[in-house]
């Protein structure tokens, strides 16, 4: 009875000193209008942290893809402010089928591990298991939720790795412009935002096989609106914080 009672009173008091942050955005794509939500929950503590994110889609979107939703976790600890990912969880449900991908991310022997598993009709068919071919102390949701505090200059090119993004190796280039080159960003995000940004990432959905992110700063670190640019034939893709 005595642990019961010191584990309920460690668990209280550890979340009376965690930072609780509601962050949700609501996503469009071009002719389409709005195709889904996206909410995420950021709990933070001086030593660890946890990301849960969870997407819904709506429309024309949730029909095409037989009421798909999307959940992610990240887990991890702190070190100089920023998220450290120890773990990536990235679970998909359709209809009758579900996939979840589950990193583990070893720092001392700097490497990632990979799991992958999908269900069909509730039989688990496919288990397999690899170490990725790059290390990376981020995941994506980490490097969305860092970018805040680990870009600290304007008019600057920064590199990153990101656990998801296996088809470029983890790397991420993000172009942070001076405050006299930002008047094209304006355009396409507004112009209240504290910084902007561009992302580049490679997919197959792109064209050229390649994305431009444009992302906006808002002023609390979070980010205020993101576009990806000419998506097939489709047009822009946005997503806008609501919260």
């Amino acid at each position: 009875m005595k642990k019961i009672f010191m584990l309920s009173l460690f668990l209280c008091t550890t979340m009376v000193f965690a930072k609780v942050s509601n962050v949700n955005y609501k996503a469009t794509f071009g002719i389409f209008g709005t195709v889904g939500t996206l909410k995420n929950k950021v709990i933070q503590t001086k030593t660890t942290y946890q990301i849960e994110t969870t997407v819904k889609l709506a429309g024309i979107a949730k029909s095409l893809l037989g009421g798909q939703t999307e959940h992610y976790i990240s887990r991890g600890h702190m070190k100089n402010g920023l998220m450290i990912s120890d773990s990536y969880v990235m679970t998909t449900t359709k209809k009758k089928t579900k996939k979840v991908k589950e990193y583990r991310i070893d720092h001392t022997h700097k490497s990632v591990t990979k799991r992958y598993r999908k269900w069909v009709k509730g039989k688990l068919i496919t288990d397999t298991k690899k170490t990725l071919k790059f290390y990376a102390k981020n995941d994506l949701l980490t490097l969305y939720f860092n970018m805040d505090k680990a870009i600290t200059q304007k008019g600057k090119i920064y590199y990153f790795k990101a656990v998801g993004l296996e088809k470029q190796k983890g790397l991420v280039k993000i172009t942070v412009p001076s405050d006299a080159k930002s008047a094209k960003y304006k355009k396409d995000l507004g112009a209240t935002a504290n910084w902007y940004a561009q992302a580049l990432i490679v997919q197959k959905n792109f064209n050229k096989n390649k994305g431009n992110i444009l992302l906006s700063v808002d002023k609390d670190g979070f980010i205020k609106k993101a576009v990806i640019k000419d998506i097939m034939m489709y047009g822009d893709a946005k997503l806008i914080r609501v919260k």
